[in-house]
């Protein structure tokens, strides 16, 4: 499927000079959004997942239909604040300034295979951090998903060593 014809792009947005990759269209989309899903699991099927993570709050949208399909757990990363048991964290830096992410401390057990999911592989800091978290716990990052790849921001490159797989690229 040509997934470009159902992303929108919105320029100067959220600042001027950005062109935005949503992926609201998409979803509203059901045929399209439901292949975007379809076409994530079959990807993780042959990696022997135990466990789908993602980061809040486009890596919900497209990591717990996943986990869905493949009749697996989603655990969710979360800005620091938001969980409400014992959490790690990992501080990450941002375009401008930094942030943190948490997860829940037993979410994730000592060799459980992982695929984590989002909707965009930018430059990978958000992803980077969501390994760090699941690596701290022990966890295995069997492959890493997306919707949207910006090829000309080098995400890919800060996540090297790890099994990426993405629907459409810009």
């Amino acid at each position: 499927m040509d997934y470009k014809k159902y992303i929108s792009v919105v320029d100067d947005f959220p600042l001027k000079g950005i062109r935005f990759k949503d992926i609201t269209t998409l979803m509203q989309d059901g045929e399209a959004y439901a292949k975007a899903v379809d076409d994530i699991a079959d990807y993780a099927k042959d990696l022997n997942i135990d466990v789908i993570v993602g980061p809040e709050a486009r890596g919900f949208i497209v990591g717990c239909p996943v986990a869905y399909k493949l009749g697996l757990g989603f655990v969710p990363v979360r800005k620091d604040g938001k969980l409400p048991r014992e959490v790690v964290k990992v501080s990450y830096g941002l375009e401008y300034g930094k942030d943190v992410l948490t997860m829940h401390k037993d979410s994730i057990k000592p060799g459980q295979r992982v695929l984590i999911t989002d909707d965009l592989l930018a430059t990978g800091g958000t992803i980077g951090a969501t390994i760090q978290l699941v690596e701290e716990l022990g966890g295995v990052v069997a492959g890493i998903a997306f919707m949207i790849e910006l090829t000309y921001l080098d995400g890919r490159e800060k996540l090297s060593g790890y099994d990426i797989f993405t629907l459409t690229q810009y």
